[in-house]
């Protein structure tokens, strides 16, 4: 099954024009920041000390979700491909068996989205660092890079539960548009969730993406947020819930209860993807065996 992880990460890298367009929807929410919200949203924020980091932090963690969705969605692209010219049917016929494959395109695609997550965490505090001076805690850092990888994880079991019923690339390319658009909206990027209608905020709700993104949020802005709302917690309950860095349900979230929602999420997803694909051989070597 190494094998078959360090061919598909040979394979999406070696493809430079693909990794590029694969993190593009990621970019566009860091371009539509700096060209035209973050002057809007400072002016809104000025009153708040430290404005610029607290807004910057609060980008970084929305764009990490979309990454983590629109990269791991394009990478299972190979899974597609493999499928639509039969190349599944001979790797199959490999000591890895068709179980062991299946899970080596999801773990391949989970190692691209850490990859590329940590990436743009790199170009994205860079730019900050050398703009508005951003600085985060080693503690931040830590918290950030092991939520990639739970991110990645997450983001691959729900995106691979929706490629199982893709055949085509093409089909495939035309998902991953939507998906790449609507993420920006849905994880609170483009717009905080808050000022959104009440229907899309109940939506928003039932994206796993929105979950990472109010953790990296938190994790990202902690100190910051202290520093600005101190002593006033009614003001802070009031910035998280509208900037999406703790979902609103019958309270705010704590960072425990938004693991749990992940966690569930994730088994259910996995439970699912493992479960129709297992279906999927059965099938098959029924059919084999009446033959």
């Amino acid at each position: 099954m190494l094998a078959m992880i360090k061919r598909n990460l040979l394979l999406y890298f070696r493809d430079h024009s693909g990794v590029f367009f694969s993190l593009l929807g990621a970019l566009i929410s860091f371009v539509l920041y700096l060209v035209f919200l973050k002057k809007n949203m400072l002016t809104s924020w000025h009153q708040m000390p430290d404005a610029k980091p607290l807004l910057d932090t609060w980008l970084i963690g929305g764009t990490l979700a979309i990454t983590s969705i629109t990269t791991t969605l394009s990478s299972l692209a190979l899974m597609v491909t493999d499928k639509e010219k039969h190349i599944v049917a001979d790797l199959e016929l490999t000591d890895a068996g068709p179980m062991r494959l299946f899970t080596s395109y999801l773990l391949s695609a989970a190692v691209i989205g850490a990859l590329t997550q940590l990436a743009m965490f790199v170009i994205m505090w860079g730019g900050f660092y050398l703009t508005d001076g951003l600085t985060l805690s080693t503690t931040a850092v830590l918290n950030t890079l092991g939520l990639m990888v739970t991110s990645s994880l997450l983001a691959v079991v729900v995106n691979a539960a929706i490629v199982q019923g893709i055949h085509t690339v093409d089909s495939l390319g035309k998902l991953g548009t939507i998906v790449g658009t609507a993420a920006g909206f849905l994880v609170g990027t483009y717009i905080p969730i808050g000022t959104l209608p009440s229907f899309a905020q109940g939506m928003v709700k039932f994206i796993p993406g929105s979950y990472v993104a109010a953790l990296y949020r938190q994790f990202l802005m902690d100190d910051k947020l202290k520093t600005a709302f101190s002593g006033n917690l009614a003001a802070r309950n009031t910035f998280d819930r509208l900037m999406g860095v703790r979902l609103n349900w019958s309270t705010l979230l704590t960072q425990q209860e938004t693991y749990l929602i992940m966690g569930l999420i994730f088994s259910g997803a996995v439970i699912l993807v493992f479960g129709v694909e297992w279906l999927r051989l059965q099938r098959r070597r029924r059919v084999v065996r009446e033959q």
